[in-house]
């Protein structure tokens, strides 16, 4: 005779199924919370089901609280013009003088006009005889590699820290390295109109106006640039 499950205890023991596998998945929802935390900046997005490649865009007042997001836009914007790998299609795309540069959507008109009179630059868009062999890493400093200026009370604007490591393919056994202060300073406003399609890479229009390297003093050091470290190292 075979043995039949009352209703009640098949019941039972499939809540005790549903129960474990609840307990199961809400444990890995917790994992996957703990891994995405601290979301510590935020980001922008512009949804639309129009192609709008041919409008500009402006915005003419800033959320509050932009803290976190311009210092992470800071330290992006110094990794960005900073760092170098040994592929001149790659530079030359990041460092391109258009709508497509990097460096040229996130910098004022004087700054990069600045960027572009570094020797680094200067001899990417040359058409170069010989293969483009070197590779500059942008370590940041671990205690705090964006910190706001307190000196003067100054608005907006940042200390970096970082060491830039070079590699010049075969001419040196040993990564040459150098240690930078930076002071940056970003604006914006109503005139920093941007293109539809540069709404991921500065949905807000932030502009870099003000990049110096500084001694440990916050002297200004003029002329001293990482992108000119040749001319120092020669």
């Amino acid at each position: 005779m075979q043995t039949r499950i009352e209703p009640p205890i098949l019941m039972s023991r499939l809540m005790t199924f549903v129960m474990a596998t609840s307990l199961v998945v809400l444990f890995v929802l917790i994992l996957t919370l703990d891994k995405m935390f601290p979301l510590n900046r935020p980001q922008v997005f512009f949804l639309t089901s129009q192609s709008l490649d041919d409008k500009e865009f402006a915005l003419t007042q800033m959320p509050e609280n932009m803290k976190s997001y311009q210092e992470e836009f800071v330290r992006n914007y110094v990794l960005e013009r900073n760092e170098i790998v040994p592929d001149l299609a790659i530079m030359r795309a990041k460092w391109a003088n258009n709508s497509d540069g990097i460096i040229k959507t996130r910098s004022s008109d004087a700054i990069f006009g600045e960027f572009v009179m570094t020797d680094m630059v200067y001899a990417i868009r040359q058409d170069l005889d010989k293969p483009f062999d070197v590779k500059c890493d942008v370590e940041f400093d671990e205690n705090g590699s964006v910190l706001p200026d307190t000196t003067n009370a100054r608005k907006d604007t940042y200390i970096v820290k970082f060491t830039y490591v070079c590699n010049y393919g075969n001419l040196q056994e040993q990564p040459l390295k150098q240690h930078y202060a930076l002071r940056v300073k970003v604006a914006s406003n109503a005139k920093n109109a941007l293109k539809w399609t540069d709404r991921i890479e500065n949905p807000l229009g932030i502009r870099v106006v003000e990049y110096n390297v500084i001694d440990k003093n916050g002297k200004i050091l003029k002329d001293v640039d990482p992108l000119n470290w040749s001319r120092y190292t020669e």
